[in-house]
């Protein structure tokens, strides 16, 4: 008897490939399309919007000759997600609603809607990969990165537990992105051609602020630049000893904070929960040879710093620290416990290439110090480390600890 695999057809390319190679490999495959979001506020006109995304996941259904439903989760895409992005744009942190939809979304509330049909397994068009080991009796879950290293999604997921990889199928995370673009011209599905969706999962590209208005009230405050570079600390390349004391892994990770005496204001902004560090734009201040970027926010007094140049040392962290309680490990198995010190790859966001880095577990947490110091450490952004191409775990970064 066939298992059943109820993949999420999201009207793109790479989800209806995904399904044509569940089909090749014997699975009995229903599509499920996703309606998740329906308020327009911030889109950019561009955008298609999810009336497209249903209509070609029907069509590619339909070449493809397999049953199709749809379901509306926006309650919980709401609640979950875009209500715990708002929570945290509120709070000067830069959440990541993709990995939240995945974990919250895609592996939850959608697999719970897949079991209702009767699905085996849940599929989705992400370029990851997935491997089982044995441990005795045990069987243990391994995700591992996309082999197109330019489309690798694993970051993406690397908030999934043993329990969701269990029933997880990524038919696609041996291809590369202009493999199942012929794939899909030689099939004449109705997406070979259609645009890969950007911006926020199921929302959109957006105007940030204009969307984050929708809860956040823009109020007006200081930009103030740091000019003076003495000020910073300086920062060593290499990784410490691996029994450094938590006191001074907590001053290497410790961001640096600012006063409004340390610069000199030169213009307004609207609100400084709409800026993240690193960002450049909508800032509209001329008078100076480089771009500004922001270096640090300050959401109770409405401040946001900023510093000229890329090479600005405000830019740059050695480290960064994650709560024991939003420390997350995908490899049970290989959980850290207090005074185990361990390397890994870490990226802090998507597309980034792996660093080196080196974990130390403490009771509060974990803090993990890079060989090569970073640039744009957020708090709210997730952190996710590797061994080789496999990811192991993942966490919150977390801001200043006042």
């Amino acid at each position: 008897m066939k298992k059943k695999v109820v993949i999420g057809l999201s009207g793109g390319v790479d989800s209806s490939v995904a399904a044509w190679v569940l089909l090749e490999q014997g699975y009995e495959v229903i599509g499920l399309f996703m309606k998740n979001w329906h308020d327009t506020t911030g889109l950019l006109q561009s955008d298609c919007h999810w009336e497209d995304d249903l209509m070609f996941a029907s069509m590619v259904a339909k070449k493809l000759e397999i049953p199709f439903h749809e379901v509306d989760l926006s309650g919980p895409y709401r609640t979950r997600v875009v209500d715990y992005m708002f929570d945290e744009y509120e709070k000067g942190r830069t959440p990541n609603p993709d990995v939240l939809c995945n974990r919250e979304i895609k592996f939850d509330s959608f697999a719970e809607e897949a079991r209702k049909l009767g699905g085996d397994f849940v599929a989705t068009g992400h370029y990851c990969r997935k491997e089982e080991i044995k441990a005795g009796d045990k069987t243990i879950y391994r995700l591992l990165a996309g082999t197109d290293d330019n489309k690798d999604q694993s970051y993406f997921l690397c908030q999934v537990s043993q329990e969701q990889l269990s029933t997880a199928l990524f038919p696609i995370g041996n291809l590369a992105k202009p493999e199942v673009r012929r794939i899909a011209d030689k099939l004449r599905l109705p997406t070979a051609l259609r645009k890969d969706s950007q911006g926020i999962c199921f929302v959109g590209k957006v105007h940030l602020p204009t969307f984050l208005q929708q809860k956040l009230k823009a109020k007006n405050g200081s930009i103030i630049e740091i000019v003076n570079k003495l000020i910073f600390p300086e920062i060593k390349e290499g990784l410490p000893d691996h029994d450094m004391p938590e006191e001074l892994l907590s001053t290497i990770t410790e961001p640096f904070k600012y006063e409004p005496s340390s610069g000199e204001e030169i213009g307004l902004h609207n609100g400084a929960h709409f800026f993240t560090i690193g960002q450049r734009k909508g800032m509209n201040i001329g008078g100076h040879k480089e771009a500004l970027f922001v270096i640090g926010i300050d959401v109770e007094k409405n401040i946001v710093y900023v510093g000229e140049g890329q090479e600005h040392p405000g830019l740059n962290r050695k480290g960064l620290f994650i709560r024991k309680d939003e420390t997350h490990w995908i490899r049970t198995d290989l959980a850290m416990s207090p005074g185990d010190s361990r390397d890994y790859l870490v990226r802090i966001r998507y597309r980034q290439p792996l660093q080196k880095a080196r974990l130390y577990c403490t009771q509060n947490g974990i803090y993990i110090i890079f060989e090569i110091p970073q640039r744009g450490i957020a708090p709210g952004q997730f952190a996710a480390w590797y061994d080789g191409d496999e990811v192991i775990g993942s966490g919150v970064i977390e801001g200043r600890r006042d």
